[in-house]
């Protein structure tokens, strides 16, 4: 029994890192479930056997990608010896160059949920657990900046924001980023010189 769920917890890793490779190769309409068997090595009955459909895999492949990302975050907005100017510079940079195939990803999957809506809620949950990311993230600094917005609307505006920035990017439209991320960049040293 214990070497079936090994072969079976093997396969599925496979198989959710393959669409994880095709999904930034390819995208969502370049994969078929014998594309994707194909690339884990396994039998391409096991997408649906273990997953019940390829969209099925395919949120699996964002949350545990989000899980991965998500605590790296956690951590890097909890270093209590890390300003939050700095902290804000590598979440920035994370977002204009680092993380490029997770926003692949994002993308692919909040178009596929756009078409698909039972697979809305579970694309919202993880917006939802980037915006339980930001509260966090956001909350302390809002308070010591003296931001007047309330703490979801300011969540908003950075979700907003990096949505935004995430979108033109994929589509090769980079004008006006860098200068608008030196504008916060100058406007929160500015917040933190006081």
């Amino acid at each position: 029994m214990a070497s079936t769920q090994v072969a079976r917890s093997a396969a599925e890793q496979a198989l959710l890192d393959a669409a994880e490779r095709l999904l930034v190769e390819v995208g969502y309409a370049g994969i078929s479930t014998r594309r994707l068997a194909e690339k884990a090595g396994v039998n391409h009955g096991l997408v649906h056997y273990y997953f019940g459909s390829m969209e099925n895999l395919l949120v699996q492949v964002l949350r545990r990608f989000t899980g991965r990302l998500t605590a790296r975050q956690r951590a890097l907005y909890a270093d209590p010896d890390l300003p939050f100017l700095d902290k804000w510079r590598q979440a920035m940079r994370y977002l204009v160059s680092e993380d490029a195939e997770y926003e692949k990803i994002w993308l692919e999957l909040q178009a596929l949920a756009w078409n698909k809506p039972e697979l809305r809620d579970r694309v919202a949950e993880v917006n939802a657990e980037w915006r339980g990311v930001l509260v966090e993230a956001l909350a302390e600094p809002r308070r010591a900046y003296g931001i007047g917005m309330p703490l979801e609307a300011l969540v908003s505006l950075v979700m907003t924001f990096n949505e935004g920035v995430i979108l033109e990017r994929a589509q090769g439209i980079t004008g006006g980023h860098g200068e608008l991320l030196a504008w916060i960049d100058g406007w929160l040293a500015g917040k933190e010189a006081r």
